[in-house]
């Protein structure tokens, strides 16, 4: 993986982050690529992007995964680095109208950060839920509900992968996959 970075201060910290997002483990449904990432908000930055399809090419889920590294630290973050993501997938419509749902799908990053041991603190963040209707020339398209967590937390180590793994668990929460049990690889299947 490539990164965007200015200078060479700290360099053997951001290589260690950038190691410890090498070969995650992936489901056959996910397919995980590196992105452009933003230049001007730290010094050094990295982006991937993941989609979730089912056995017909159909999207489950999409999402980011940026990493953001700053030697100086900055005070919003409380820290040198800064984890940055996004996931959207569809959801019920019946879900769509429901409050209590924005308090469940944030606890699928903190359960998922916390489930993989991703150390972390100063988590924020928003989850929103959309109803798209067509009409006129796009009648016949049927009604689109969608869900979006959006969240940004610090990493309390430069060792990133426990965070990768609890953002992947997040992606397939929101895309409805059953979880796989620890130590089990689904078979791939063909794309």
């Amino acid at each position: 993986m490539n990164s965007s970075g200015v200078g060479a201060s700290n360099v053997d910290v951001w290589q260690v982050a950038l190691d410890s997002l090498q070969s995650p483990t992936l489901r056959p449904e996910f397919s995980l690529e590196e992105v452009p990432a933003p230049q001007r908000l730290a010094p050094h930055s990295i982006a991937l992007a993941v989609e979730a399809v089912d056995a017909d090419d159909e999207e489950l889920a999409v999402g980011r995964f940026i990493v953001l590294h700053d030697p100086e630290g900055q005070d919003t973050w409380d820290g040198e680095f800064r984890v940055v993501s996004f996931v959207r997938a569809p959801i019920e419509s019946d879900v769509v109208t429901d409050d209590l749902f924005d308090e469940v799908a944030w606890s699928w990053l903190t359960d998922a950060l916390t489930d993989a041991g991703a150390l972390f603190h100063n988590a924020s963040g928003t989850v929103t839920r959309t109803v798209s209707r067509s009409f006129a020339g796009l009648e016949d398209r049927s009604t689109e509900t969608d869900l979006e967590i959006r969240a940004s937390w610090s990493p309390d180590t430069e060792d990133l992968s426990l965070h990768m793994k609890a953002w992947l668990a997040l992606v397939e929460k929101s895309s409805g996959l059953t979880p796989l049990p620890e130590g089990v690889t689904a078979l791939s299947r063909k794309r």
